[in-house]
């Protein structure tokens, strides 16, 4: 482990694994986020790009690089634009009533025709649709042209994403959480990854996509396969990534709270419990152990895949806190654990 100093005189930590046999790297960005990084598209871009200028300048950057960013990474670009005092809050409920009020006859139109259990949520979310998906385009598009590698952009909420001539855009239909990858030249590839498995928590003002597919793009360094945080912890996502004879998966997560990550598992969230899960590890094991055994490093030998990385969001976003341990995985072999709660990246030789 290394550190290195960003753009913005933060250190991130930087962890590397396995050696280098020219045959390409991920490159997993545990990113340190706060409510003040998404006042502007220009800061959020400014916060994201300091994070690729230190591993590139350890070397860590080259023509077969996967970046990987975590999930709900765009998610907090709805404040984009909005008074810098609902950053400040806090809380988040104040920072969502001081939202709430300044978008009231917007947010009124709009609640009264929504069908989502969070009326309100949703229809914040439409309302800053448009320019979400522009920034989400420009920042993560940009950063793949600007370093000439291939791009996760972890995920956002949009109304039925779609990617066209000009890059991702919002649609009209039902909320969903959505990733981009983008190419070296900064296009994206279609079709976007949606979460097929959201939780319960997100249930409420967002919608699962009526098909369930699990694309594998042809990058760079091989085929690689994407799945959104909770998607992870199903047998069917890996079956159908073998299917496509998948060589490398990343896993863009989020998980809330201070300390979850050693507080008691209390089981599955949003669907049913797979049947090859032991009831009995319900609040037996801790959320870390969990992690591992019924996710990416538990699963990952189904799929055929070689390796891959699950990287979290770390920061302070108001009182939800954010924090996770990313895991480095190797088919065959014990996990990696990168703490949460850092600015980190994770550098896996392929």
């Amino acid at each position: 482990m290394i550190s290195a100093p960003s753009e913005r005189s933060h250190t991130v930590r930087l962890f590397e694994f396995g050696e280098n046999v020219h045959r390409g790297n991920l490159v997993g960005v545990q990113a340190r986020m706060t409510p003040a990084d998404y006042v502007s598209g220009d800061r959020f871009k400014d916060k994201l790009r300091a994070y690729l200028l230190a591993a590139r300048s350890c070397g860590w950057l080259g023509p077969r690089t996967t970046v990987v960013f975590p999930e709900h990474i765009g998610t907090w670009l709805i404040l984009s634009g909005e008074d810098d005092r609902i950053a400040r809050e806090a809380t988040l409920s104040g920072a969502l009533r001081r939202f709430a009020f300044r978008h009231l006859p917007a947010l009124v139109r709009g609640a009264l025709v929504a069908t989502e259990a969070d009326r309100v949520a949703a229809t914040l979310f439409r309302i800053k649709a448009p320019r979400m998906a522009r920034l989400y385009q420009e920042a993560f598009s940009g950063l793949a042209a600007d370093f000439e590698v291939t791009v996760v952009g972890g995920t956002t909420v949009l109304p039925d994403p779609a990617i066209t001539p000009e890059g991702v855009v919002a649609g009209t239909g039902p909320l969903r959480n959505v990733a981009v990858v983008f190419r070296p030249d900064g296009q994206p590839y279609s079709p976007p990854i949606l979460k097929v498995f959201p939780t319960g928590a997100e249930q409420a003002f967002l919608r699962a996509p009526e098909r369930r597919e699990w694309p594998v793009l042809e990058t760079p360094a091989g085929r690689l396969g994407v799945l959104i945080c909770a998607d992870a912890w199903y047998p069917e996502p890996y079956a159908a990534l073998k299917a496509q004879g998948v060589e490398w998966i990343v896993v863009p997560s989020h998980a809330t709270g201070i300390d979850t990550w050693r507080k008691p598992w209390p089981g599955y969230d949003g669907a049913p419990m797979p049947t090859d899960v032991l009831p009995g590890d319900v609040n037996r094991l801790t959320e870390a152990e969990a992690w591992q055994r019924y996710a990416l490093a538990g699963r990952i030998a189904a799929s055929g895949a070689k390796a891959g990385i699950n990287v979290f969001l770390s920061g302070v976003l108001w009182d939800l806190g954010a924090q996770g341990d990313s895991l480095v995985v190797r088919t065959g072999e014990p996990p990696h654990l990168v703490e949460g709660g850092q600015a980190a990246m994770i550098k896996l030789w392929l």
